[in-house]
């Protein structure tokens, strides 16, 4: 079983390669808790993996390193791997899936990594990585099930523990286990009374419903926006130290980290991925019971393509009622546009844009994209039309 002085000495170790990341607090997430963000988004490769593959590859044979190392991985895991092999001088070879974020894919490339794409998901990545471990004599570094990966991911735990000392409850992301059962054995270890929350994306609960279950479930399928945390099977030992360690599991909708990952943006000015934010999420939506109490969220990572960060603002607007597009009856009559536009000003909503649509002699529909403040101001100017005699499609 993994111990506390394993964890302290993957600190020692990883101390001059890894950033010792901040610690900010982030008022508005939660107004009836104090909540914190552990930033391991702002890691050197933008995420907290770069921490379990290091300390993994330091702690190999001459012989394995002579061999090279494989690795299979969403992204950020082969991101740690690539970095750790190149900065020890070993060769690395990633197995990804072929759906990966593209800017994942070149960061792995750019860290020295040869990279080999796999149709399907991350279970798919895994079979072709043991594949070509068993083919090649490659030393294979887990993403998440590896005592050495568990260790280095839990000195996070120890940082956190030294910034707030009085820390009462610490919620982190769950995709197979790897990060959580670092975390909480390190902070257990130290203080036993500390909460440990896991979140998982709902398409993706496969750690919720094994521990639920008492027993390693493994999923048909998975499905979410949350690439990283995106796992059909947790690991053996992660399964053990979750079920033992951590307190309480939930799964995240992706509109509702698609809102956590807006809210980042906009109060903190930080860049999150799904996996990144789904913490936060959680906490925002009061998913565990941490009212009047010392919280740290923990961000895991943030590295996301663009184009795939600006589908989900959307995503996060509309699910805040900050964006809204209605349809509007319109009569063939002058005018009628111009009166559904002043309802709309006088009640102090913006209009993005305006699509007019004719469907039969007697008029048509206006399609109108509206930026409004949240849920009940639209529901005001849905009641507004109605009140002035119009049809909402």
């Amino acid at each position: 079983m993994l111990t506390i002085d394993r964890i302290r000495h993957a600190a020692e170790v990883l101390s001059s390669v890894v950033r010792r990341t901040d610690l900010i607090r982030a008022p508005r997430i939660n107004c009836e808790s104090e909540v914190y963000l552990k930033t391991e988004n702002l890691q050197v490769t933008g995420s907290f993996k770069v921490r379990g593959a290091y300390y993994k590859i330091s702690q190999l044979t001459d012989e394995e390193k002579q061999r090279g190392v494989i690795a299979c991985s969403a992204g950020n895991h082969a991101q740690g791997v690539a970095l750790g092999a190149t900065k020890n001088g070993i060769k690395s070879l990633i197995c990804l899936p072929a759906g990966a974020p593209i800017s994942k894919i070149e960061a792995t490339k750019r860290l020295g990594a040869e990279v080999c794409l796999v149709n399907g998901v991350y279970d798919d990545a895994y079979a072709k990585a043991l594949e070509l471990r068993d083919k090649h004599g490659y030393t294979f570094v887990h993403p998440f099930d590896d005592e050495l990966v568990i260790a280095g991911q839990g000195t996070i735990g120890l940082e956190i523990i030294e910034q707030l000392p009085d820390v009462e409850a610490v919620i982190v992301p769950i995709g197979g286990g790897g990060l959580i059962s670092g975390v909480a054995v390190a902070l257990k270890t130290l203080r036993p009374d500390i909460k440990i929350y896991g979140v998982q994306a709902a398409g993706a609960p496969s750690m919720e419903v094994s521990v639920k279950e008492k027993k390693i479930i493994r999923l048909p399928s998975v499905s979410t926006i949350a690439d990283g945390i995106a796992v059909k099977e947790p690991g053996v030992n992660t399964f053990e130290y979750c079920s033992k360690y951590v307190d309480e599991i939930v799964s995240i909708t992706d509109e509702e980290v698609a809102s956590a990952i807006l809210a980042l943006i906009e109060q903190h000015k930080l860049v999150a991925e799904g996996a990144g934010a789904i913490a936060v999420a959680a906490a925002m939506l009061n998913k565990f019971p941490i009212k009047g109490k010392k919280t740290v969220c923990l961000v895991s990572g943030g590295n996301v393509d663009v184009p795939i960060l600006s589908r989900v603002v959307k995503s996060g607007l509309a699910h805040d009622g900050r964006a809204f597009t209605m349809r509007v009856e319109l009569p063939n009559k002058p005018g009628k546009l111009r009166s559904i536009l002043e309802v709309i000003a006088e009640l102090g909503a913006n209009v993005l844009t305006v699509n007019l649509k004719d469907s039969s002699v007697n008029g048509g529909f206006v399609e109108l994209r509206l930026e409004t403040r949240n849920h009940e101001h639209i529901a005001e100017i849905q009641a507004a039309m109605l009140e002035k005699g119009y049809t909402i499609l």
